[in-house]
């Protein structure tokens, strides 16, 4: 399976919590930014991502506590390319929507230099 074949599987098969956020984040709702899901960067996909403030953001699960090292190899990769990585877990995005809204607010704030 292509990387690309991953991404379109990845966007039909998403997460409770990638579907919460991803309401939020589509079409323009929040803040008038664009952003797009399941997009692969080099070797990687992350789970959304607004090209035009460089920023990803990345749901974890439970089974990012075993990759750890992983997910800090990704991190490098698209830093060192620009992006900033805002990281949050499935149960934060599920119980505590609106604080992770304003903690995406808050970064996108900060390169505005808010």
């Amino acid at each position: 399976m292509t990387l690309l074949d991953n991404a379109k599987r990845l966007r039909r098969e998403m997460t409770d919590a990638e579907q919460r956020l991803w309401h939020h984040l589509r079409a323009h709702r929040f803040l008038g930014l664009k952003f797009k899901r399941q997009k692969p960067i080099g070797p990687y996909i992350v789970d959304f991502i607004c090209t035009e403030r460089w920023l990803v953001i990345e749901l974890d699960g439970g089974q990012h506590q075993q990759q750890a090292e992983y997910d800090h190899q990704r991190e490098r990769y698209l830093a060192g390319r620009g992006y900033r990585v805002l990281r949050f877990w499935n149960h934060q995005v599920l119980a505590e929507t609106e604080a992770v809204l304003e903690r995406i607010r808050l970064a996108v704030g900060e390169q505005d230099g808010l």
